[in-house]
């Protein structure tokens, strides 16, 4: 029996790799935690500089949002008991803000050894077609790894600008509208993007990437994750501390120590992508 899916969103997820929407978090939740991510940013103005990759070890807020258990439920309808936190990240579309992300799939780059990875897409204001909402083309995640080029653009909010090198049928485009309070779950290999900002209106989401225990990195590295659920039989990621405090010191040079392995590879395949197109 699913935990917080029913059994239509269920398969519309293994049919078309997106449920959407999913209400896991009250109105006053999100309203909350939106509001705890404000005051971060007041006090530190290069908060997500600080903090890019992995922002929940850096934030206590962070870190409590990624193991919400209305969140963890709907994804362990899709992925099963055993749950990591791998990775996490923000969006945030300020009114008129000419970002956009470009037609992708999501594991491109992240070296995992299979798609048993799902995306949580949790809302905190408002967001809808006209400021610049998620899209997806569904079906698209039973297409398997396609090629991708990297981009140069400055309002490209990935951070390769990565583009998906096949043709994509905009018109079969569906817009994931979400309320405060409400999530989508994507699969990793479905083509997704947004387009900018043409509202009044803020549009702020915070991603998190949870994979199966199972799923292990295969780049050669030391990677790291967050067991939210279940059980971790593998041990294929380091075990992450929890943060008791904002930029709880312990934390921060465990994060120095894994964001630096992170950065290293990252060069690696940029330095390999170079070499090859010389």
């Amino acid at each position: 029996m699913s935990k917080l899916l029913s059994e239509e969103q269920v398969e519309q997820y293994k049919r078309e790799g997106y449920v959407c929407p999913i209400r896991a978090l009250t109105a006053e939740e999100a309203d909350d935690f939106r509001k705890r991510m404000d005051a971060l940013e007041a006090s530190e103005p290069n908060l997500w500089g600080r903090s890019k990759i992995k922002p929940h070890l850096m934030m206590s807020w962070f870190n409590e949002l990624i193991r919400h258990p209305k969140i963890l439920d709907a994804v362990e309808d899709v992925l099963g008991p055993d749950i990591l936190a791998w990775a996490t990240g923000h969006f945030d579309k300020k009114p008129r803000d000419p970002g956009f992300v470009s037609w992708h799939q999501d594991a491109t780059y992240w070296g995992l050894s299979e798609p048993s990875v799902v995306t949580a897409w949790v809302a905190l204001t408002p967001s809808r077609r006209d400021n610049g909402c998620m899209r997806v083309i569904p079906g698209t995640h039973t297409a398997g790894q396609l090629p991708h080029k990297d981009t140069i653009d400055i309002n490209n909010l990935l951070s390769r600008g990565q583009d998906v090198e096949v043709e994509v049928d905009e018109a079969k485009a569906v817009d994931l509208e979400l309320q405060p309070g409400e999530i989508s779950l994507h699969h990793t290999m479905l083509i997704h993007g947004s387009e900018p900002n043409h509202s009044d209106t803020r549009r702020l989401g915070i991603t998190i990437r949870y994979i199966a225990a199972h799923v292990r990195q295969t780049s050669g590295f030391n990677d790291s994750a967050t067991l939210v659920r279940g059980t971790d039989r593998y041990g294929h990621f380091l075990a992450e501390p929890q943060p008791t405090r904002d930029f709880d010191p312990p934390v921060v040079a465990f994060y120095n120590d894994i964001v630096g392995e992170i950065r290293r590879r990252k060069e690696a395949i940029a330095t390999q992508a170079k070499s090859a197109s010389a």
